[in-house]
C-alpha cells in the first residue's frame, strides 16, 4: 500500500508581509475587519474635527521607509489641519488577552486600531 502526501505550501515571509498590510489597509480605508478606537483627547474633539481625522487615516498613503519599515502599515503620524495625530493597530488574539499568534491569520486574530494624540501616547 502506498499512500501520497498532498504538499502544502507554507507562505513565504513576503505573503505574510503582504497579508498583513492588506489586513492592516483593510482596517484603516474602511473600519472592516477589527476595532476603531480613540483616545478621550480625540474622542473630546468637535464631530466635524474627528470626522476629517477618520477620512485623513482612512486616505493616508505616505507610507515609507522611515514610518513603515516593516511595510505592514500599521501605525503613522500625521497631521490633520493644525492638529498632530497619531493611529496604530495592534494584532491580539481572539480574547484580547495576548498578541496574536499569526497577525495574518484573521481567523485567530482581532485588530485594534487606536487614534490619538502624540500626547496621549
Amino acid at each position: 500500500m502506498t499512500c501520497s502526501a498532498e504538499r502544502v505550501d507554507r507562505p513565504t515571509a513576503a505573503d505574510r508581509k503582504t497579508r498583513i498590510r492588506t489586513l492592516n489597509d483593510q482596517l484603516r480605508e474602511t473600519g472592516v475587519g477589527g476595532r476603531m478606537v480613540m483616545t478621550t483627547g480625540v474622542a473630546a474633539l468637535p464631530p466635524h474635527d474627528i470626522a476629517a481625522i477618520l477620512l485623513a487615516i482612512s486616505t493616508f498613503d505616505a507610507f515609507d521607509e522611515d514610518n513603515d519599515p516593516w511595510g505592514e502599515h500599521d501605525c503613522a503620524l500625521l497631521h490633520v489641519g493644525e492638529r498632530q495625530l497619531f493611529w496604530k493597530i495592534d494584532c491580539y488574539d481572539r480574547s484580547l488577552a495576548n498578541l496574536s499568534p499569526d497577525p495574518a491569520d484573521p481567523t485567530v486574530t482581532i485588530r485594534v486600531m487606536t487614534v490619538m494624540l502624540p500626547e496621549e501616547y
